[in-house]
């Protein structure tokens, strides 16, 4: 349980007196980091939503984790749903749901009135309701309860009624001290269907379900939580075997920690570029260039270094397949195969059309904190822009970027980014301007030959060359020669390359 600590003067005395704020973790990934702590303790909290959004799912898996991993026994009430559908519908979760119950961490009941069955007499009122919850309560000595489409069993009467009776069922569960959440059905002109439980709950969750283009996006923000701060965004979330998984990536600013030790690029002559002594651990590498320069290549020279090391990898690709990416490296002198078997090279490979943008992001993190990579990359970014517009390409990978980062994980990414790109596409600027090290590959046309060239753009917090490079791709790995002197353009007729005596491949490998 965390605490937060607030300071009031006393009227009298104008003397300060110490508040304690509780906060009741929930267990669920992710969620208890944009609350800050979690649910508010011994007060109710409403989650809303239309259908299908996950709000029953998420009010279950609080009371799971809870019984489980806090040793806080819970009541599940539902309006709506069976028991044994409740059950069968979050088995997934792993947790032996049938012997919680028969050891009385956790009780679900369903409560079903129908509307032919409820007929109003003067007036309306919830006290009965208060004796069948404190009967389920005190069987198990519940600490959290859910109340599951409890609108439903109110839709016909009249609001200012329910009003102060939802007030009066509040009030009851603070004074049972009992942290609640109050699933609800979303309003056409209010948050919720009736307008009344946003008003009087202490903290106001809403669930969504968003389509763009054709593909959708579960997302979760918090409305209002009295007496604390909270994150104020919308963030993605899927709900698979494991529960429900919130993907925040709050930015962490100053807090983040930064490391002076070096690591090698795995591309001698691309060392001697920066101090002999390569990247930065923990900094974030930009590799652009258009189709063809090579932008693949010098990742995998990278991953290979990497796994020399004996320091774990996680590559990320969104174009060709690892093993076709495998077998296009052995033809440059690169074998990423012996580093796969150890174990030491990992990848996700998925197709960009296959999930949006957050998605993609959110997958990667679950193989990040489950392997705990030293390096990540992301081989390229640009496939991801096609599913949505750059600037959200751009906060997610800041994000992302900062997330790891916090965890002093190197992030090397590709994109098809160049100057004239620049120049038409601020977002490109953007992309390019948040990260540590920028190398820029360029094709030089020269006669009826094209060559690649190479340039450090930046490398924040360190001497480097200045020096415009060709970037020499062979059978037996990858070179830096120098250019010509006094080279103007790229379409010089007297240009001809300083290269080595190597039979350059020109198959379209990146």
């Amino acid at each position: 349980m965390k605490i937060k600590s607030a300071i009031i003067p006393e009227a009298s005395t104008s003397k300060p007196i110490q508040i304690q704020f509780h906060k009741t973790p929930t267990g669920i990934k992710g969620f208890d980091e944009i609350t800050f702590g979690g649910l508010p303790t011994n007060r109710p909290t409403v989650v809303f939503g239309s259908s299908g959004t996950g709000k029953t799912f998420m009010a279950m898996e609080f009371i799971l984790n809870g019984a489980v991993m806090y040793n806080e026994p819970g009541l599940f009430l539902t309006f709506e749903e069976k028991i044994e559908d409740i059950i069968i519908n979050t088995t997934s979760l792993g947790y032996n749901i049938q012997n919680l119950i028969s050891e009385k961490k956790i009780c679900i009941e369903h409560l079903n009135i129908s509307s032919s069955e409820i007929h109003e007499v003067g007036k309306y009122n919830i006290d009965g309701l208060f004796v069948i919850l404190n009967n389920a309560i005190e069987k198990i000595n519940a600490k959290r309860i859910v109340l599951d489409s409890f609108d439903t069993l109110f839709s016909s009467f009249d609001t200012r009624i329910l009003r102060s009776e939802f007030k009066k069922l509040f009030f009851w569960l603070k004074e049972k001290k009992l942290t609640a959440i109050i699933t609800a059905e979303i309003g056409d002109t209010f948050l919720t269907r009736l307008g009344i439980e946003e008003n009087v709950a202490d903290c106001v969750i809403e669930l969504n379900n968003r389509v763009i283009n054709q593909m959708g996006t579960r997302r979760i923000r918090i409305i209002k939580y009295r007496g604390s701060s909270h994150a104020n965004n919308e963030y993605p979330f899927y709900i698979d075997e494991t529960g429900m998984t919130i993907f925040p990536i709050i930015s962490k600013g100053l807090e983040q920690l930064v490391s002076s030790e070096r690591i090698l690029t795995g591309i001698p002559s691309l060392d001697e570029m920066l101090e002999n002594k390569g990247f930065y651990s923990g900094s974030s590498i930009l590799v652009s260039g258009t189709a063809g320069t090579g932008k693949t290549s010098i990742t995998a020279a990278f991953a290979k270094k990497i796994c020399v090391d004996k320091i774990s990898c996680l590559f990320c690709v969104f174009e060709e397949t690892p093993n076709q990416l495998i077998r296009n490296m052995k033809s440059i002198g690169i074998n990423l195969e012996e580093y796969k078997t150890s174990s030491l090279l990992h990848f996700y490979y998925a197709r960009p059309s296959l999930q949006n943008l957050e998605l993609h992001f959110m997958a990667i993190k679950e193989q990040i904190e489950k392997l705990k990579p030293g390096v990540v990359i992301l081989d390229p970014i640009t496939n991801l822009m096609t599913e949505g517009p750059n600037s959200d390409v751009r906060s997610m990978l800041t994000r992302f970027v900062d997330y790891l980062k916090t965890k002093q994980v190197t992030v090397m990414f590709t994109a098809a980014i160049t100057i004239g790109s620049i120049s038409q596409n601020t977002s490109d600027e953007g992309i390019s301007s948040m990260v540590d090290t920028w190398i820029m590959l360029q094709d030089i046309e020269s006669e009826d030959e094209r060559y690649k060239s190479l340039y450090v753009m930046k490398s924040r917090g360190m001497q480097h060359s200045k020096k415009v490079r060709e970037f020499v791709i062979s059978s037996t790995g990858i070179s830096l020669a120098p250019l010509i002197k006094n080279l103007q353009n790229s379409n010089m007729p007297n240009y001809k390359p300083n290269r080595k005596t190597e039979t350059v491949l020109t198959n379209g490998h990146q």
